[in-house]
């Protein structure tokens, strides 16, 4: 057993929560397939957009799905450059996802500083001064010094690594405590999310694609009321009632939004595996989209030599009946683009 115990109660309410979400989280995986392999490229983009941009907006950035997207596709967008690194650093960090361990120390800090690049001169080290956290220009919570920062770091990041608490609880108590602590000069309510995301998605891969921002963004001052009230405690059960409610209340939108009749058409992915794909032919098969060109193809997978590329991967795709090129009779034409392949062809 760890030595430090976060004071938080298993409550009826957190049970009947967590049972919920489970149940909710069992009809997405029957929809989708085990971990994220059913989900497809442009619903985890999707989600992901749709999840940076409503964490952000929650630190009073004013980009909307529609210019975070632009930004992501490397389009001009009118906004201020800060929000736009912003945008870039979250989707960097997030994408880093599966490379991280939640108990982690060193990853912890490598995520705030991937996260909070550009953005802060400490980014990816613990703060060294005192910070409070403020609504409304009015101080609501003073931090912990910052002398005792490492420290209790150390202690809360241990116990998440040894508890035998359920992984649902186990994050919204490590957000909580992450957010009391307020480790970072700047950037401590985005990395909480963050964290939290990877430790669910490290329980179950999918989550790592829930887009449980958006509903806290929506609900932002019952977010920030959770908070007080675990604070005013001394014990964070309110707030992982609260996170328990934020979670549930996504899933039930995305099992909504994965309706049962898709589940019976085999993924990309699906479909790749068990035509034995290379790993380059694979990636192509499930993130080409629309029409795209040799060079764009290769953007995909940072490969440099046409022949051997169009030869490697794109001609065995072809000659599978997975993709096809829209000038089939001239395959090197200089406008030659690449599909999927279309059913009624």
């Amino acid at each position: 057993m760890p030595s430090y115990q976060p004071p938080f109660k298993i409550t009826p309410s957190v049970l009947a929560l967590v049972a919920e979400i489970s149940e909710q989280l069992g009809r997405w995986s029957a929809n989708l397939g085990e971990g994220d392999e059913g989900l497809s490229p442009q619903l985890r983009r999707g989600n992901r957009i749709r999840t940076i941009q409503a964490s952000l907006a929650i630190e009073h950035n004013s980009l909307t799905v529609e210019q975070v997207t632009a930004v992501l596709e490397g389009k001009r967008v009118l906004g201020l450059p800060r929000e736009i690194q912003e945008v870039r650093n979250a989707f960097a960090a997030y994408e880093q996802l599966p490379q991280w361990q939640p108990h982690n120390p060193n990853h912890l800090l490598a995520a705030h500083g991937l996260l909070m690049q550009g953005l802060v001169d400490d980014a990816g080290r613990w703060r060294h001064s005192g910070v409070g956290i403020y609504q409304e220009q009015q101080l609501v919570l003073m931090a912990p010094p910052a002398s005792q920062v490492q420290r209790l770091m150390a202690d809360l990041l241990a116990w998440l690594k040894q508890s035998t608490v359920h992984p649902l609880v186990a994050s919204c108590v490590f957000h909580y405590e992450f957010e009391f602590i307020h480790p970072f000069s700047d950037g401590n309510g985005r990395m909480g999310r963050l964290w939290q995301t990877l430790i669910l998605s490290t329980w179950k891969p999918a989550l790592a694609y829930l887009p449980v921002e958006t509903v806290i963004r929506n609900q932002q001052s019952e977010y920030y009321a959770a908070l007080s009230a675990a604070d005013q405690a001394s014990d964070a059960t309110e707030f992982v009632e609260f996170m328990l409610q934020a979670l549930l209340a996504a899933m039930q939108e995305v099992v909504l939004a994965t309706p049962e009749s898709e589940s019976s058409a085999p993924s990309r992915h699906q479909v790749g595996t068990k035509l034995k794909l290379s790993a380059d032919q694979l990636a192509v098969f499930e993130q080409i989209e629309g029409e795209m060109s040799l060079v764009e193809l290769m953007a995909l997978l940072n490969r440099k030599d046409r022949t051997k590329f169009r030869q490697q991967v794109v001609t065995p795709l072809i000659d599978l009946g997975l993709v096809e090129a829209t000038i089939p009779d001239k395959p090197t034409s200089s406008r030659q683009k690449y599909r999927l392949k279309r059913e009624d062809d």
